[in-house]
This record gives C-alpha cells, structure tokens and sequence, in this order.
C-alpha cells in the first residue's frame, strides 16, 4: 500500500506496510500463541492482591478471546481455512505480580505493533475496521496494565 504525501507531491510507503499475505501470517501468530496467553493471565489473575484487580485482568482477558475469535473469524472468511494449532513450548510462570504487569503491559503494546501491521495488510472495509477496534482495545489494555503497575509500585508490592 502506498500514500500520496499532499505536502512534497510525493508517494511513499510506509515501514508497517505489509502485503495481504503477510498479514494473514501475522493474523496466524497473533491467535497460535493462546494457550500461553491463558495460562499466563489465569496466573495473573490468581496473582491480583485483590478481587477489584483481578477484575480488571479477567475482563482483559475476556477481551483477548475475543480478538481470538474475531481473528479466526477473518481468517476463515479470507482463507476458507481455519488457523489451527498452538504454541507447544514450556510455559514460563510469572516471577511476581508486578513482573507480570510489567510483561502483560509489554505484550500489549508489542500487540498494537503486529495489529497495526494486520490492520494496513487488509482492504478497506469491516475486516480492517475489525482489527482497528482490536488495536484500540489493545492500547486500552495497556493503560490498565501501567494502572495495576503503577498502584502496586506505588504501594510497595512487588
């Protein structure tokens, strides 16, 4: 995808500017790894000092199921295929509460950058306008995420 810059008359393509294909790559790591991405917010959840933290961390994580789902969806619609398959490494148990914050906050906001690149990989339409409201939950994720951080910096647990 190119764009006409109205300033110098020029076209330039941006540097997240990925083909169709790539994108459908990049839509199938973004969901292979969910079995780690369960176990890893279950553990967070299970982590939380208190019940209105875990709240906000199983809302998270009721909303990345559904960008799940959402992904497959467009997959499927795109493809004809389903995305099959999950990460089969060893999962890593979180250090501590706040070393998790830290890592979900990281892993958000390494979402938006995939996301931004899915999102430029696929036609104007319902599919990109999909995965641009994923990249405003993720962003929205990542401000609670530096919230429960920040509350528990703050309060001295670690």
């Amino acid at each position: 995808m190119y764009w006409f810059n109205y300033w110098n008359r020029s076209v330039f393509k941006p540097v997240w500017s990925v083909s169709p294909q790539q994108a459908l790559g990049l839509m199938k790591e973004a969901v292979q790894g969910e079995r780690d991405d369960e176990l890893f917010y279950d553990e967070l959840i299970r982590l939380a000092p208190d019940s209105n933290q875990a709240s906000i961390i199983t809302a998270i994580r009721n909303d990345e199921r559904g960008h799940n789902q959402m992904f497959r969806g467009i997959f499927r619609e795109l493809t004809g295929q389903e995305i099959s398959g999950v990460s089969n490494k060893q999962y890593q148990q979180v250090e501590s509460y706040t070393s998790g914050l830290q890592k979900a906050l990281q892993g958000e906001l390494a979402a938006v950058e995939k996301y931004r690149e899915i999102w430029f990989g696929l036609p104007v339409g319902v599919y990109r306008d999909t995965v641009f409201g994923i990249i405003l939950d993720e962003l929205k994720h990542a401000s609670q995420y530096n919230y429960l951080f920040t509350l528990n910096w703050a309060s001295g647990k670690k």
